[in-house]
């Protein structure tokens, strides 16, 4: 991309997108819509036959472009079209984009990917959510966070946030158990500079947390083993099978506990809140309050946050 069109596109999602699913779905489309138009663009020929709404607006078209990219996740439902804004932005990203063309410094495939990056780094900056429906069971509630976090780490190329999530998470509901009595430490700092036997320490049991156990996880179990700990492993669902056939490879499989953290942190929620349905909501959200504390001090990323969607 030009460093001129570079800073035309910063300057107009400064000025009229900025960090909202709606306006990027509007500029998506209309961006979109131009490649297939002969500049210089008249506006008005971008809006619809009455005049009060862009050509073309709606989660379906947002999609498919999304999907052009490899991208399956919705951005907006309605994807920009009720928005009351988007015919002065229209103007204005046209009025920009006639520029462009004049000097020559108009790729509208790049200004494509430009935006499409901006729906990434949107996403990325959106705090988890936790949604308890009453119609669904607590485990499956747990998975939908994790997945979130799983889908993100995908889109991410590379940086943990499963795993992030999943060790605050049971940090939390560790610190329900001993009342705040748990040290929290960053997701990325390593157990060997600090002289860790795991990611927690309670007593005798040394707790790991992993989406993915390795073979170093592994090592670490043996070597928690051989101090006398009793080792514990918290796992996906997926990982549940990798953590066991690595255990028994070694040899520790009656030695070792490797439990799957949906479970892990679903009964203990029923247990807190002694099994009364009108109690559950009071309790999944302080465990969410606790986890978003450890993530406040812990993490320096703040989209790691989790919102909690009440019934």
């Amino acid at each position: 991309m030009s460093p001129e069109q570079q800073r035309a596109l910063t300057a107009f999602n400064t000025e009229h997108v900025g960090p909202s699913n709606g306006t990027l779905a509007f500029v998506l489309v209309v961006t979109r819509s131009l490649k297939s138009m002969t500049f210089p663009v008249n506006a008005s020929s971008l809006k619809t036959a009455q005049g009060g709404q862009v050509k073309g607006l709606g989660g379906a078209a947002t999609d498919s472009i999304l999907k052009d990219h490899g991208i399956t996740r919705r951005l907006a439902s309605e994807g920009g079209r009720t928005s009351r804004g988007n015919l002065g932005r229209l103007e204005a990203y046209v009025d920009a984009m006639n520029s462009l063309w004049s000097a020559g410094k108009l790729d509208l495939d790049d200004a494509e990917a430009y935006w499409v990056q901006q729906v990434l780094t949107y996403w990325a900056q959106q705090p988890f959510t936790f949604k308890l429906d009453p119609s669904k069971s607590l485990r499956s509630s747990i998975r939908h966070l994790i997945s979130q976090a799983v889908s993100r780490q995908q889109a991410a190329g590379g940086k943990m946030y499963a795993g992030t999530v999943m060790q605050h998470l049971v940090g939390a509901k560790l610190d329900l158990v001993k009342e705040g009595e748990i040290t929290h430490h960053g997701a990325s700092v390593a157990d060997a500079p600090t002289n860790r036997a795991g990611d927690f320490l309670l007593g005798d049991v040394a707790i790991h947390v992993s989406a993915a156990p390795s073979e170093g996880l592994m090592r670490k179990v043996v070597q928690n083993l051989e101090a006398g700990l009793r080792p514990v492993i918290i796992t996906t669902e997926n990982g549940l099978g990798g953590a066991k056939a690595s255990a028994t490879l070694a040899g520790i499989e009656d030695r070792v506990d490797v439990i799957e953290i949906e479970q892990f942190i679903s009964m203990n929620v029923y247990e807190w809140s002694k099994f009364d349905r009108d109690s559950r909501p009071t309790t999944v959200g302080e465990l969410i309050r606790r986890y978003n504390k450890i993530v406040a001090h812990c993490e320096a990323d703040p989209s790691l946050r989790i919102e909690f969607d009440e019934p």
